[in-house]
């Protein structure tokens, strides 16, 4: 009874509470490339919502609305996309977020570093740091599996993507689970943005860490936590 009263609890207060297991900076300068939480272990697998690396930097990890999928790296033109609990990462973000606002960008919002100003401009009264979602279609993407080689030492984050795979998307409905902080720069976002995003296709056959993206026009919506 008392875990399911911590689970519901939780639940009731935590629609933006974002939780930070390990972090990125540990990994690319120290080289702590092993598991810090098993995601099977999160119990409230309710309207969760998460994303970051396979431990030792072998693959990709998201989850959308209480599923987890996991991706690797096939070929440079093929990955395996998974769906699965039963893996762990490094350093991970998540939170549970019960309801979302649906809003409709403006035209102008095409590109990351767009979608980021225009986050940071809208939601300066909003609890941050924040998940958020992208559904619609994309012109271009770009996504990568991080894919080191095993056995390989990290000291650095050069040295982290060695074997990183690219991938290109064109004309594809995708949806996105990003995080949104201005604090956690080096914990679960790259030091040069307030952003850490992760990009599956419908068809669930293409998922990996988000890098440039030009989103079509008038084809996309975006979700932020109803508060």
């Amino acid at each position: 009874m008392g875990c399911n009263s911590v689970q519901e609890q939780q639940e009731t207060n935590a629609s933006t509470a974002v939780q930070v297991v390990g972090a990125m900076k540990n990994v690319m300068w120290k080289g702590e490339l092993g598991g810090t939480i098993n995601l099977d272990t999160i119990g409230n697998k309710q309207h969760l919502y998460g994303l970051g690396p396979v431990e030792y930097l072998a693959g990709e990890l998201l989850i959308v609305d209480g599923k987890s999928y996991k991706s690797t790296v096939l070929t440079d033109t093929t990955m395996l996309v998974e769906e699965t609990f039963e893996v762990k990462a490094p350093f991970f973000v998540y939170a549970h977020v019960r309801g979302w606002r649906e809003i409709t960008p403006p035209d102008s919002v095409q590109t990351l570093q767009q979608l980021e100003a225009y986050l940071n401009k809208t939601t300066q009264t909003s609890k941050r740091p924040f998940a958020f979602r992208v559904e619609g279609e994309v012109e271009q993407a770009t996504i990568h599996i991080v894919n080191l080689p095993e056995g390989s030492k990290v000291s650095s984050p050069t040295e982290a993507h060695q074997g990183q795979v690219d991938y290109s998307l064109k004309d594809k409905q995708v949806q996105v689970v990003g995080f949104f902080s201005t604090e956690h720069k080096a914990v679960f976002t790259h030091h040069d943005t307030f952003l850490h995003m992760h990009l599956m296709t419908d068809d669930k056959t293409q998922m990996g860490h988000l890098d440039e993206v030009v989103f079509k026009q008038g084809k996309v919506k975006l979700y932020l936590p109803a508060e």
